[in-house]
């Protein structure tokens, strides 16, 4: 078989289309895993930020309990009789005359 130089110069753009039709896959392929990688990576970040979150939260919760109990105390220590009692079950003072025993 004889080839003219329009069949040569036809086959020529076939290849050269083909080429860059893989070429343009492939890259759209990388692009693609790219995307997919980095999302998988952010997932597994959002999901230890949510863990963190969870668990500050718990702290907040016990922290604010906390700081309610400890008003509550200081609200009933400026009663006078109140701080007397508590000094006296806690520290163990005593007033004058009184004897402490302890007993555990």
């Amino acid at each position: 078989m004889i080839y003219s130089g329009d069949d040569i110069v036809s086959n020529r753009l076939i290849v050269r289309k083909k080429r860059r039709v893989v070429l343009t896959f492939i890259f759209c392929f990388f692009i693609i895993g790219l995307c997919v990688v980095s999302s998988i990576g952010n997932i597994f970040k959002i999901r230890e930020k949510t863990k963190e979150k969870n668990n500050l939260t718990s702290q907040l919760n016990s922290l604010m309990e906390e700081e309610k109990i400890l008003s509550d105390d200081v609200e009933k220590l400026k009663n006078p009789e109140y701080a007397a009692r508590y000094a006296r079950e806690k520290y163990l003072y005593s007033k004058n005359g009184e004897k402490i025993l302890k007993i555990d």
